[in-house]
């Protein structure tokens, strides 16, 4: 079992993606620990859930340990009015890329407005390849991390 997520974050330029989706989920999550080192996360993606441990990033890395299990709705339900901060309320285009998939993200409530893409990469050294709808790499920038998102709005950033 792999328990490594290795991934990359963007801004969009435009909304060309919606073309080129294959899939539209809706996603809904929550966080019952926010820290830095190991964040504990809730996640309903249409009639699944799930629970999800991450860790850190390394500094200036893409790589953090991943743990999921899924969970019933039930339980999921159960665990959401014990989250900290707000829920997170998104859509998720998957759109098929050169053997990848980049999953972008248009976030609702609180966090409208924002529209986020994120590329999975089978190792860290894995380039990615030209997307034109891709605009600024945030992935560096904690503050585009949906954990932070949950008690940090993104209609209340001073941009």
């Amino acid at each position: 079992m792999n328990n490594q997520e290795i991934e990359r974050k963007y801004l969009l330029r435009d909304s060309s993606f919606r073309s080129l989706a294959t899939a539209v989920q809706h996603i809904r999550q929550g966080y019952l620990c926010l820290d830095p080192d190991r964040t504990i996360r809730i996640r309903c993606k249409d009639d699944k859930a799930f629970i999800t441990v991450k860790g850190r990033n390394a500094k200036g890395g893409i790589a953090r340990f991943e743990w999921e299990k899924p969970l019933s709705q039930v339980d999921a339900d159960a665990l959401f009015p014990l989250c900290v901060g707000g829920l997170v309320d998104k859509e998720r285009y998957l759109v098929p890329w050169d053997g990848l998939t980049v999953e972008v993200d248009v976030f609702h409530g609180a966090n409208e407005g924002l529209v986020m893409a994120e590329i999975e990469l089978p190792d860290e050294h894995t380039p990615v390849p030209d997307i034109p709808f891709l605009g600024e790499e945030v992935t560096a920038d904690s503050r585009y991390y949906n954990s932070y998102l949950s008690a940090h709005p993104y209609t209340t950033w001073n941009t």
